[in-house]
């Protein structure tokens, strides 16, 4: 067998090897859409109740001004990521006296109530994380198709 024989088989099965690595690794996984209800309380008194859309792999960010004002009223940052059937969230919530900060994990329609102040109270966060195309989030939104006459159903 040649040298140059040996170089071209050498490189075949490089190549294949490469193609073996490049098709057993995992795709990468679709964005799934998630809807966010939110109510944040400071001193147990309701300051804000966003109602939010967003997909994993995304950060959605909020925040509320009232008209001419300098800061903020709240800024809410939500990082979800999917693992499985969990998904983890970073949370991050300012308001202009307080800020806190929380990782989480939730499942689907799943609704958890976190503290980010320095006590019990202080800064409070109860959170609902449900998928977006699923029959809780359809029944919450009140999508649910009904037989209409003419066909109006409602759909997303």
């Amino acid at each position: 067998m040649t040298r140059s024989t040996l170089i071209k088989k050498a490189w075949l099965g490089l190549a294949l090897v490469g193609l073996a690595c490049i098709a057993g690794a995992p795709s990468q996984a679709k964005a799934e859409p998630l809807y966010f209800a939110l109510e944040v309380r400071r001193e147990g008194r309701l300051v804000a109740q966003p109602k939010l859309l967003g997909e994993t792999g995304r950060t959605v960010r909020a925040e509320r001004r009232k008209p001419g004002a300098s800061e903020p009223d709240y800024r809410l940052v939500l990082t979800p990521t999917a693992e499985g059937e969990t998904f983890r969230l970073e949370l991050d919530l300012m308001l202009p006296e307080i800020k806190g900060h929380s990782e989480l994990a939730l499942l689907h329609g799943q609704e958890r109530r976190v503290q980010l102040g320095r006590y019990p109270g202080d800064l409070e966060v109860s959170l609902l994380l449900m998928k977006v195309d699923s029959p809780e989030f359809r029944a919450l939104m009140d999508l649910t198709v009904e037989p209409a006459v003419g066909g109006s159903g409602r759909p997303i």
